[in-house]
């Protein structure tokens, strides 16, 4: 599609160059996930696990008390369902509680909770309605309160924090109608003028935007003299003149999601609500994500639990051929998978939200392979649900009641963890981010030998810098701890889960090796290798999620929390990861990813469109993308601020 009169014209070499300046060029504290990458299994990092201090404990433990009970006395799920809306009672009593400061320290007005209690109160609140966990969650992981956490002057911490600790609920505005995951065609502008900025353009699917007091808003600053330009990140009062939600989006779930359009037309910004210097805001977003990526897969860890809790006790109550379904192989599988899979995935974020707690390692990683994995498997723990459900699966929580069955809401946990898979990053950026960053080691030593428009010279120069580290790295590949049979032995308990370990120690160099290869084979070529490197990026998580959980079954053992029952469970995950891992590393070389790319060439030019014949096609008139030309609003202002 051609770029509208008032979007940039970006190639897909500049749009490359604005991800990679917004990119953390530097690793400065030792990274798991990373090492897992490059061949090496670092399991000191990991175990022992990090434990929390006592007082954080305590102070979590009283907060999550006090959640539940509102949880389960006030909040009312089948209504919000039913009405597609948070009441405004129930979000006044969070405000109450606390839970919109929970990631806030107290000097502001929060609650100051660690990560750790931050993701189980999200696990809490959103097992009780996911659309409130996405609010919560919104507000605090990528809303106004992280980004100042992090970014900004002490001046804007004492004027906004407050009120985002008690009464103000924030969003973050960066998609756009004809931007997504390209953010350098950011059309929104921000025109310095004096001491304040004109704001104009327009959002799309900003969560909470409806009911938002403060917006994070991404826009891009032309430059000029005396201002660098770039895009740059600013808090704005949505209450402002010229601000307009045009629309209150509805979706397949979430149904009590405020997400909405919003469109800026002249909108005075002071200076002083700027965040960081000018040209800084996509990596003021990025480092935001890094920890805020996890309160997702803590949502999912919650979903799993229910998942299991309503799997276990209908399979026991319903019977076939005499027997309960759950006794019945095909049944049994399916509960097998969520049990190990829910224990595994809160192993994984358990892990690195201690670790981000700890700031001793960099997470950036972690947190992505744990929005990654946690959202696939969350959707395929709901839908192996609703199978064992089967029509009453299927079957809505009001229409099960209606004929005197218990409500069961399976159907729509499958539909609002769907958007799991495409919020804050879809699975397939995630894979580009990671691999991104699992081989930027081997981007380090052979950039220049790789880059096109490097002279011969240069390529010379870092054709011999590449041959010293790999003459370093390369050995170290070939053996390992994982192939001594009595490595990692204090893990042999009642159950032996050392030769998880000592295969996971294996095949992380493997995966690096295979790496490597790619390197050599396909050079420049590597990141249109999509498929390869979603690959890498899967076999990354998988190992990743199999050290979690046995690192996790050690530390309940040692504390004298069900540590023989962890032992089970981190067992029966790492066997059936051992056999996606050994799956994925086969297609990594043996798959179909050259004839895809003919078919699709075929399919977008119309060779195939005989196929399409014989159906009626029910979608309305309209463009494919929204006009978002800027200009003054025509459309009834739908903002709602809750007070």
């Amino acid at each position: 599609m051609s770029a509208t009169p008032h979007q940039p014209t970006v190639t897909e070499r500049e749009a490359r160059q604005v991800a990679e300046a917004a990119r953390e060029q530097d690793w400065r504290k030792p990274s798991f996930a990373k090492e897992l990458f490059l061949g090496r299994f670092r399991l000191d990092l990991i175990h022992p696990h990090p434990m929390p201090a006592e007082d954080d404990v305590q102070r979590g433990e009283e907060f999550l008390a006090k959640l539940r009970d509102f949880c389960e006395t006030k909040i009312d799920p089948a209504r919000i369902e039913r009405e597609a809306q948070i009441p405004d009672e129930v979000i006044d009593g969070l405000k109450d509680l606390g839970a919109l400061g929970m990631k806030i320290d107290t000097k502001y007005g929060g609650l100051g909770l660690t990560q750790v209690y931050y993701n189980k109160a999200l696990a809490l609140v959103g097992s009780a309605n996911p659309a409130i966990g996405a609010l919560l969650s919104a507000h605090q992981s990528i809303g106004v309160p992280q980004p100042l956490k992090l970014f900004g002057t002490q001046e804007q911490k004492d004027v906004f924090l407050p009120r985002c600790a008690r009464t103000d609920i924030s969003a973050f505005l960066l998609t756009e109608p004809d931007v997504g995951s390209d953010p350098a065609r950011l059309a929104t502008t921000a025109v310095p003028d004096g001491d304040e900025y004109v704001l104009d353009g327009v959002k799309l699917w900003t969560t909470n935007g409806v009911v938002a007091d403060l917006l994070v808003v991404m826009a891009r600053v032309p430059k000029s003299e005396g201002h660098k330009g770039g895009i740059t990140a600013f808090v704005v009062e949505a209450g402002s003149e010229g601000v307009t939600v045009e629309n209150r989006n509805a979706f397949m779930g979430l149904r009590g999601l405020e997400n909405g359009v919003t469109r800026f037309h002249q909108v005075r910004v002071p200076a002083a609500n700027r965040i960081g210097p000018e040209g800084a805001g996509l990596k003021i977003a990025l480092t935001t994500l890094n920890t805020g990526r996890l309160s997702l897969p803590a949502m999912c860890v919650g979903a799993g639990k229910w998942c299991l809790k309503i799997a276990r006790e209908w399979s026991a109550a319903r019977e076939q051929w005499g027997k309960p379904v759950a006794f019945h192989e095909a049944v049994g599988s399916k509960i097998s998978f969520i049990a190990a899979t829910t224990f595994a995935l809160e192993a994984v974020v358990d892990l690195s939200s201690q670790m981000a707690d700890e700031n001793r390692n960099d997470i950036r990683i972690e947190a992505a392979l744990a929005k990654l994995y946690g959202s696939e498997m969350g959707c395929l723990m709901a839908d192996e649900l609703v199978q064992i459900r089967g029509g009453r699966g299927f079957e809505t929580a009001e229409s099960l009641a209606a004929r005197g069955e218990r409500a069961v809401p399976a159907e729509q946990i499958l539909r609002d963890l769907r958007i799991n898979r495409i919020f804050e990053g879809s699975t397939e950026i995630m894979h580009l981010l990671i691999a991104r960053e699992a081989v930027d080691a081997h981007l380090s030593v052979a950039g220049d030998l790789i880059d096109p428009d490097k002279s011969l010279s240069d390529k010379a120069k870092a054709g011999a810098n590449a041959g010293v580290f790999y003459a370093k790295w390369l050995p170290k590949l070939v053996a390992g701890p994982g192939q001594l049979p009595r490595s990692y032995g204090e893990f042999n308990r009642q159950v032996d889960l050392s030769p998880h370990l000592r295969y996971v120690e294996r095949n992380a160099r493997k995966l690096a090796r295979s790496t490597f290869y790619a390197m050599s084979r396909w050079q420049g070529r590597m990141e249109t290798k999509q498929g390869f490197l979603g690959r890498i990026v899967d076999i990354g998580a998988e190992l990743f999620a199999m050290s979690a959980a046995c690192v996790r079954a050690e530390h309940l053992r040692l504390t004298g929390q069900h540590g023989r029952e962890a032992y089970q469970l981190a067992d029966a995950f790492c066997r059936q990861s051992r056999i996606r891992v050994d799956e994925l590393f086969g297609r990594l070389w043996s798959n179909t990813d050259d004839l895809d790319r003919k078919v699709v060439k075929g399919v977008l030019a119309g060779t195939y469109e005989w196929l399409e014949q014989g159906v009626i096609d029910p979608s309305g008139e309209g463009p494919w993308i929204a006009d978002a030309t800027p200009g003054p609003s025509r459309k009834e202002n739908v903002h709602r601020p809750i007070r």
